[in-house]
């Protein structure tokens, strides 16, 4: 049961008295050497009264998260003895050696410090081939690159696998502690269905459980790729030849796993033969345009509608500029993305563009042009459609028909060019008041003012939406996390943990990747420590990041969460993104 610092001090001050014996302070590590990817318990036990303020040991490099409170008491020759341990969580970030310092806390009126601790975290390796072909290991990981060279902006989906011997029970809290992938933009890992297999490797049966990791390249040269590390809980047969049921019981074992270092060179696209209007598209696509309406006046819209198919980085993909358009207005772009993979690399990409004809000398719209490079074939390749014909009219002044005169047999009287003076002007009317006077006349002409004032903002508006991809792109994210919360209160009402934390890892990737101006398919838990901004931002909210990616990751293969824990988490996220939002770029 967790005890709360102001509850523990009234315990012990009602349980203590008239109590003698000295106080102590102790800090304790129940490991003093890790592998990266492991963690560690660090207890801090308060005897002989109750301390004022437990410290909160900070050390870069670790994160330490407090795991909970427990008391223990005893009676030794008739005098009570009563201790507090605080357990601290100790997740080591990186490998090195750390210290965590000294801490001093009042204890029974008393200060009181402990001695230093050194913690010693190693970087995991790879298991030989000779330990894998024996079968000592009970698990590992395997890294596999389709290519050993690649090019620039070429979308690959790398396999990470994971081994699990034949006489692993069970196994959970499976997590990728690091992927190194300097040189790429990484998407989300995730496991790919229905492929799991039993393969034999050495002299011992394993089962084959793959892992897909999209990757983008994003820079040339030689790039290195991983070491990816891991850990997880295994249970393995119990080693208790006494307990009749140690086949059904099990004893857990916490693995760390790590993968080989890949080399791969990623080559720049080739200067000759490139295209002028090629854009930096990579990958195999096709092609298609259409425009209309095709009879306009000058100065109408013309919507023309350009979608790209296949496959490759379809975010990184941008309309040329078209040079023959020079007699046409154009306004920025829209565009829609739909994906036909769960990696984001195939699907289509559509664009929405309005121009308006600048003269009524305009014929036709000049044929649109696309170039791409494949690097299956290492050429580069420029598909075309063809002109689309147009009727464009001059916006002149409209000649209102002249009505024909209706002919009558009876002759009419021409008109009287002068008229007679009035001798009888009539009776005399008392004068109004003028309109300008009169209050309702002058609120009626005050709306065509504001009608036109109104209609100026709403353009400036949109004008301005239509010039600022960020703003669009904020708006649209704000929208999809309020749909998302909802979401996320439905799943945990109903006690879907798989659609929540889903839902959840989606909206995390959207709201940084709107903070970071970065595509949100590429977002992971390295952009937490590895981009710029974000390492300048409190302390509190890149913890809080790293705990929701933990929690995503762990979802897969953690135990089924209760609704109480899903509001919980829920609520921890809206939190989250309300910090998120003061982060500036």
């Amino acid at each position: 049961m967790r005890l709360t610092l102001k509850t523990l001090a009234m315990l012990l001050a009602a349980l203590l008295p008239g109590a003698a014996w000295a106080a102590s302070f102790t800090a304790s590590l129940d490991r003093d050497a890790l592998t990266l990817g492991e963690s560690a318990t660090l207890s801090l036990a308060f005897e002989g009264g109750s301390p004022g303020r437990v410290p909160a040991p900070s050390v870069p490099g670790l994160q330490i998260a407090q795991a909970g409170t427990s008391q223990n008491m005893s009676w030794i020759n008739g005098a009570m003895s009563a201790t507090v341990t605080v357990s601290f969580s100790v997740t080591p970030q990186r490998a090195g050696e750390f210290t965590i310092p000294a801490l001093t806390a009042d204890v029974g009126g008393q200060q009181l410090s402990t001695a230093p601790l050194k913690l010693i975290v190693s970087r995991a390796s790879a298991p030989s081939a000779a330990a894998v072909n024996s079968g000592s290991e009970v698990a590992f990981l395997k890294l596999n690159f389709p290519k050993q060279k690649v090019y620039a902006g070429e979308a690959i989906v790398a396999r990470l696998e994971l081994y699990l011997r034949d006489d692993v029970q069970n196994f959970g809290n499976f997590q990728i502690t690091s992927s190194p992938t300097d040189g790429f933009s990484a998407g989300k890992t995730a496991e790919l269905q229905n492929q799991r297999r039993r393969v034999q490797v050495g002299n011992r049966v394993y089962t084959e459980i793959p892992l897909a990791v999209p990757l983008t390249a994003v820079k040339t040269g030689a790039l290195a790729l991983g070491p990816f590390t891991a850990s997880a809980v295994v249970v393995l047969p119990s080693q208790n030849q006494n307990d009749p049921f140690a086949a059904f019981r099990g004893e857990q074992k916490q693995v760390t796993l790590a993968t080989e270092t890949l080399n791969i060179e990623s080559l720049p696209l080739p200067e000759q033969n490139r295209p002028a209007n090629f854009t930096g598209a990579v990958g195999q696509f096709d092609f298609a345009a259409s425009a209309g309406p095709t009879a306009v006046t000058v100065g109408d819209p013309i919507t023309v509608r350009v979608q790209v198919s296949g496959r490759g980085a379809l975010d990184a993909i941008t309309l040329p500029v078209q040079d023959a358009w020079q007699n046409f207005k154009t306004y920025p772009p829209t565009t829609k993305l739909e994906t036909t993979d769960q990696f984001g690399f195939q699907g289509t990409k559509t664009f929405e563009q309005i121009i308006s004809p600048l003269n009524n000398d305009v014929h036709e719209l000049p044929a649109l042009t696309f170039s791409f490079f494949n690097p299956e074939d290492a050429r580069y390749h420029t598909l075309t459609q063809p002109a689309v014909p147009l009727t464009v009219k001059a916006a002149g002044a409209t000649v209102l028909p002249q009505m024909a005169a209706s002919k009558t047999t009876n002759e009419e009287k021409p008109a009287q060019d002068i008229l007679p003076i009035k001798e009888n002007l009539g009776t005399l009317a008392p004068a109004t008041e003028p309109l300008v006077t009169r209050p309702l006349f002058l609120v009626t002409q005050t709306v065509p003012v504001l009608a036109f004032l109104a209609a100026f903002v709403w353009r400036k508006r949109a004008d301005n939406l239509a010039n600022n991809p960020r703003l669009r792109r904020q708006r649209a994210v704000a929208a999809l996390l309020a749909s998302g919360k909802d979401d996320l209160k439905k799943y945990a009402a109903e006690n879907k943990p798989d659609e929540f934390f889903a839902t959840l890892f989606r909206l995390l990737q959207e709201q940084l990747g709107e903070r970071l101006n970065c595509p949100a398919s590429a977002i992971t838990e390295d952009v937490v420590d590895g981009h710029a901004l974000l390492r300048n931002a409190p302390a509190t909210l890149r913890t809080a990041l790293h705990e929701q990616f933990q929690l995503c990751n762990q979802a897969r293969y953690a135990p089924v969460r209760g609704s109480s824990e899903l509001d919980s988490v829920a609520a921890q996220f809206e939190k989250l993104i309300s910090q998120l939002r003061e982060v500036r770029a």
